[in-house]
């Protein structure tokens, strides 16, 4: 019974290590706030600082602050970048691709909760034992479809043919390595969160078949160009501005192109990324949030949570909850990460107008820790991505304080059950009454 008592008083020791360890992690108690908080320059400084360490490419950043830009950094190991420079942006495309996805929502073309299939004309999901009724527009929108494809697009080197749209969707030829590449039901829908690729294909070929028109086209005319991103295209960027593509070893690497433009495709820059972080709040003279593109309950329907991971909110529609802040909101946005080595970001905090963009090749992780550091430095809090990517100092202090734990218990034990064994048993018989 008394080893019962110290087994669990242990795991008790151990759960609120955890929850402690949980919360250090969440405040960042081990990790080095990158500059004062509230001095932009001071956090603009620190990034110039990292930027020069570590980056083996071209990067191009800009800080807002209340809606306005307050600083900006350009570097390039070839051809000079500026605001106007086109990055392709990888899966930060899919925030605005959601876009296109809810005009046509607002437009009563698409219903959220309606099965994606009632919209589809050249392509249909492949039977399942789950069924593909309960894979809808707002559960594509959220990676909670049910779709296991895992999809990661490689994209297709110069000299080879891209796919079709419906051939992507059946088995992706330029699948990232160790994924499952073809789109389908492969768990209940609306159970769990997965990221899904294919789901953002998936929209890509909702978009064209239900309006008539190409993906980009219709991008262009509906989101695109009424936001004054005048530079922003998913096919065919001007060459003249294309910033140059750099692998993590800084050499000049292979730029791709590819079938699933939706997911991975977009090519945009710091100035047109800037008015699309500027369009999500309330603009000067009363410009509405969404700049008539989407109307502002759009926006906050997009920002509510549809996914969870761990008990944390993740996922609304088209954009990450990276964490939640004192206004009751979150701040959103998306990273994109793509092959040889791209990495961007752009995040906001609507409540306030403050925000980062962060567009860069020559790392697959510099432009998202950057990120990261400002929701730090912003909130005073970790984001959930770190957190769940970035828990090695975590886990290791964890595991120190159970060994701890452990060993303080059995010692404990031991040395009690040491003095016990070592004291006199007074047993309860004198000579017997009747002798």
């Amino acid at each position: 019974m008394r080893a019962l008592k110290f087994a669990f008083a242990a795991l008790v020791a151990i759960v609120l290590w955890a929850g402690l360890v949980l919360v250090g992690a969440r405040y960042g108690w081990w990790r080095p706030m990158p500059a004062p908080r509230g001095e932009s320059s001071s956090f603009l400084g620190a990034a110039r600082q990292r930027i020069a360490r570590e980056s083996k490419g071209d990067v191009a950043l800009v800080l807002l602050a209340q809606d306005r830009v307050v600083g900006q950094q350009f570097s390039s190991r070839g051809r000079p970048v500026d605001g106007h420079s086109l990055f392709q942006v990888a899966s930060l495309s899919k925030w605005i691709t959601a876009w296109g996805v809810m005009t046509l929502v607002e437009q009563g073309r698409i219903d959220l909760d309606a099965p994606v299939s009632r919209y589809l004309k050249r392509w249909k999901l492949p039977p399942s034992e789950f069924g593909n009724d309960g894979v809808t527009v707002r559960r594509l929108l959220s990676h909670t479809a049910g779709l296991t494809d895992g999809l990661g697009y490689r994209g297709f080197a110069p000299g080879q043919t891209p796919q079709t749209l419906p051939q992507s969707l059946t088995r992706a030829a330029d699948a990232m390595p160790f994924t499952a590449g073809v789109v389908r039901v492969g768990m209940k829908p609306g159970s769990a969160w997965r990221y899904s690729g294919g789901g953002y294909t998936l929209m890509q070929l909702t978009i064209e078949d239900v309006t008539g028109e190409s993906f980009n086209a219709y991008m262009r005319r509906a989101v695109l160009l009424p936001l004054g991103m005048r530079e922003s295209t998913y096919v065919a960027p001007d060459p003249a501005h294309l910033a140059d593509v750099f692998g993590a070893d800084g050499k000049p690497a292979t730029r791709y192109t590819f079938t699933a433009l939706a997911p991975a495709s977009l090519y945009t820059s710091t100035a047109d990324l800037t008015r699309f972080l500027q369009a999500q709040i309330e603009g000067p003279d009363g410009a509405p949030a969404g700049r008539g593109v989407l109307r502002p309950a759009t926006l906050a329907l997009m920002r509510h949570p549809q996914a969870t991971l761990f008990g944390f909110p993740i996922w609304g529609l088209g954009n990450i909850l990276y964490i939640s802040t004192d206004s009751g909101g979150f701040v959103v946005g998306h990273d994109g990460n793509n092959y040889p080595a791209i990495n961007t970001t752009a995040r906001i905090d609507p409540a306030t107008g403050d925000g980062i963009i962060v567009l860069e090749s020559g790392s697959s992780i510099l432009a998202s820790e950057i990120g990261s550091d400002w929701v730090y430095w912003h909130t005073g809090r970790v984001d959930f991505p770190t957190l769940v990517i970035d828990n090695r100092l975590s886990l290791l202090i964890f595991a120190a304080g159970t060994l701890l734990i452990i060993v303080a218990a059995v010692v404990i034990g031991w040395r009690r059950r040491s003095r016990l064994g070592s004291s006199p048993v007074y047993g309860g018989g004198g000579p017997s009454a009747g002798a």
